[in-house]
């Protein structure tokens, strides 16, 4: 009973987390938005005081429940070692811990987090909650896309708006290929070894391990009962069951209750932990019998497991779908990601090394932004961390997904009124960009679809008022919304783009 309720809550969390990457409409997060709140490294960054101390009073009652049914990444591990247990059953053994690799990987994450936004993106590779946002955007959400698209396709045919398409592309390059690549690490590791990931690498899973050793209540063996047939140690997904000496090892313990299930002789149960004084005498009574009923020698093979690299690339590859006017008269060029002198980044976050030092690059706003303005950096200091940018489109007002979504105090909530006075850059023009000197046209674009007024179309001769128009901009009025770049008919660079503020400031 104990291992169906937990595989049930298990289903339902990662179905509902891996929606919440999926859903570009943003519905969803109405409802269950909650539940990437209530992730262990974004509730910490985010000062989120109720849920921290919440998971460690439910890792002190009931163990590392939070690896086995609300940390997406070990569900997921656990999802690819259920298809591997099909072609190989009872494929685990015992392994010793190997603590000096657990620690080690805690420590690089502590200090990575503390040194400062230059060594962030290190401590976001390790984060589980993290990497399996960064592999549900980068490769699930696309293939969702696409299915809504054939959706979208058919029910057009069908005179019918049930669905509508929406634009599959790559945001960031090095973003995907950190993504695949913790894919398929994950995929050996879980194949071959079930939690390796869980117990080697993965610093909560270390974290939450030291506090399960205290916990309340755990899988307890019952010596009396057990006949040392081993086969609950063969099917422990965390190799932390020693059948020979009938002894668990809680650090590494996930709670998964498959030993319940396994066990034949109900040698196995989940109670509350015993005094010492009775550990004591169960452990002189285990030795006795080890003496005793020893019939072989033990067998200490190891698990093979694969660290996890990060190939960090210096370079962005964005190429969005070709665009056409009506007719196919023309292809319009694309447009390209202007030089800025400081990344751009959303209202809500205050600065840019407040917004370094909080996110963890989960990706789960730049899922969720309808305008396509969010998308991963590709700058080794803030690497996978979301940047703006306005190619594909622009910041709109009325917009507050980001601030809405963010688990972990990066973006903090604002509300409409709020993000129309928040300045989060200023527009810069460029005169040999713009088509009014260019071309000699009357264009005012920039100016027309400011929705804060703050361009204005002056004559480029102040002696002569017939001379072509060209945008002036007030940057104490601009809000860096982008709208004036997104919309300069210039290409492939805009002859007005926006220039990002280290500090946000009210308007």
């Amino acid at each position: 009973m104990l291992r169906t309720i937990r595989l049930t809550l298990a289903i339902v969390f990662f179905a509902l987390v891996t929606l919440l990457f999926l859903d570009f409409t943003g519905t969803l997060h109405g409802w269950m938005g909650w539940m990437a709140k209530i992730q262990f490294l974004p509730a910490l960054l985010a000062l989120n005081a109720g849920v921290v101390l919440l998971l460690v009073a439910l890792t002190l009652l009931f163990g590392r429940v939070y690896c086995s049914v609300i940390c997406p990444l070990g569900v997921f591990q656990d999802v690819i070692s259920r298809f591997a247990g099909k072609r190989k059953k009872n494929r685990f053994r015992y392994s010793p811990a190997r603590k000096w690799l657990r620690y080690g990987m805690l420590a690089v994450f502590a200090v990575t987090l503390i040194a400062g936004v230059r060594f962030h993106a290190v401590a976001s590779l390790l984060e589980p909650y993290s990497s399996y946002g960064r592999i549900a955007s980068s490769l699930f959400a696309p293939v969702y896309q696409w299915g809504n698209n054939l959706l979208a396709y058919l029910a057009e045919r069908a005179d019918s708006y049930a669905f509508y398409e929406t634009d599959v592309w790559m945001k960031s390059l090095p973003t995907f290929i950190i993504a695949a690549l913790t894919f398929v690490v994950l995929i050996i590791l879980a194949w071959r070894g079930g939690r390796t990931y869980c117990n080697t690498i993965c610093p909560v899973g270390t974290v939450l391990g030291f506090l399960s050793g205290y916990s309340l209540f755990k899988p307890v063996i019952d010596t009396e009962k057990c006949n040392g047939c081993g086969l609950c140690a063969r099917n422990c997904k965390a190799s932390c069951i020693n059948s020979k000496t009938h002894e668990i090892d809680y650090s590494r313990c996930v709670a998964c209750m498959d030993c319940l299930d396994k066990c034949r002789q109900g040698a196995i149960t989940y109670t509350r932990r015993r005094h010492k004084a009775n550990a004591a005498k169960i452990s002189a009574r285990n030795q006795t019998q080890c003496t005793t009923t020893s019939t072989g020698p033990a067998d200490d093979t190891r698990r093979a497991f694969l660290s996890a690299t990060a190939v960090l690339a210096t370079t962005a590859a964005l190429k969005a779908q070709e665009k056409k006017v009506d007719g196919g008269l023309a292809v319009i060029e694309d447009k390209k990601i202007p030089a800025r002198a400081a990344a751009i980044t959303p209202p809500g976050s205050l600065s840019a090394r407040n917004f370094a030092q909080h996110c963890t690059a989960c990706q789960l706003c730049v899922a969720v932004c309808p305008n396509q303005v969010l998308r991963p950096s590709s700058d080794l200091t803030r690497l996978m961390q979301p940047e703006m940018s306005y190619e594909r489109g622009y910041c709109r007002p009325e917009c507050t997904k980001c601030s809405e979504v963010c688990p972990a105090g990066a973006i903090r909530p604002i509300t409409k009124a709020d993000k129309s006075a928040i300045q989060i850059g200023h527009a810069v023009w460029i005169k040999e960009n713009c088509i009014c000197i260019t071309d000699k046209v009357e264009c005012g674009n920039c100016a027309r679809h400011c929705p804060v007024g703050a361009i204005q179309m002056v004559a480029s001769d102040s002696g002569n008022p017939q001379s072509p128009q060209i945008p002036v901009v007030n940057t104490e009025r601009c809000i860096g919304c982008g709208a004036c770049e997104n919309l300069c008919p210039a290409r492939p660079f805009s002859a007005i783009y926006v220039e990002g503020h280290i500090m946000h400031r009210t308007v």
